[in-house]
């Protein structure tokens, strides 16, 4: 008995920060099943233009939202006959942290949700929204994962509301200042400061050339 082929897919979580929400990119697909809907961008593995999955998910974003995030990890494997009506099929999810400021100008087919206004989503990608979310709070905990929202550079104020809102908690001045030089993830850039009105000018930081493919890592959380 021939056995009927296994659909083979990439899904990706874009996560982005603006007016301190945290928000998740969602594309309206084209065809079946569930065409006109919004769902996670995503689509069919190229085995003939892809090296691999990363470069699947690469792709797919850049094809359907313009954009190469700065940084994208593997989630999980989501597989199985009931996730997709056209058949078995396993998606290799992953998720991405992009700065608001490389997400102008969306086209017609995407657009930014609020991760907790999120609609109700086709096959399992509610689910998956929702564990990349639980993987982003509980690593931003202990690693630089949040400075890849912010832009190329930024006063420790604003690094502190970045992490405030991806963890949905206030946090410790002195103790958010500690974790950044365990971390050892920043450099000042040389003379860049930002005006702070009535307060003194604030110095402006950038991520270290070697955390911007990998992350710091601590062994304390915040």
């Amino acid at each position: 008995m021939p056995h009927s082929p296994v659909l083979c897919t990439v899904d990706a979580v874009l996560l982005t920060l603006q007016q301190g929400a945290l928000q998740v990119l969602l594309a309206r697909r084209e065809r079946a099943p569930f065409a006109g809907t919004w769902a996670l961008p995503g689509g069919f593995i190229h085995p003939q233009e892809d090296a691999d999955a990363q470069a699947s998910a690469l792709r797919v974003l850049q094809d359907k939202a313009g954009v190469r995030p700065p940084y994208l990890e593997q989630l999980a494997t989501f597989s199985g006959p009931a996730r997709d009506p056209r058949g078995w099929s396993l998606a290799v999810v992953y998720c991405a942290l992009v700065p608001a400021e490389r997400l102008q100008g969306l086209g017609d087919g995407v657009r930014l949700v609020n991760v907790d206004e999120v609609p109700a989503l086709p096959f399992d990608h509610g689910a998956i929204v929702c564990q990349a979310l639980e993987r982003v709070r509980g690593k931003s905990q202990y690693s630089s994962l949040p400075v890849h929202l912010c832009g190329e550079q930024f006063t420790l104020p604003q690094l502190q509301a970045v992490y405030e809102a991806v963890l949905g908690e206030p946090l410790n001045k002195v103790s958010f200042r500690r974790k950044m030089d365990e971390l050892a993830m920043l450099e000042p850039v040389p003379g860049a400061l930002q005006g702070g009105g009535a307060h003194r000018p604030a110095q402006l930081y950038r991520l270290r050339p070697a955390f911007r493919r990998s992350l710091s890592l601590s062994p304390r959380g915040l």
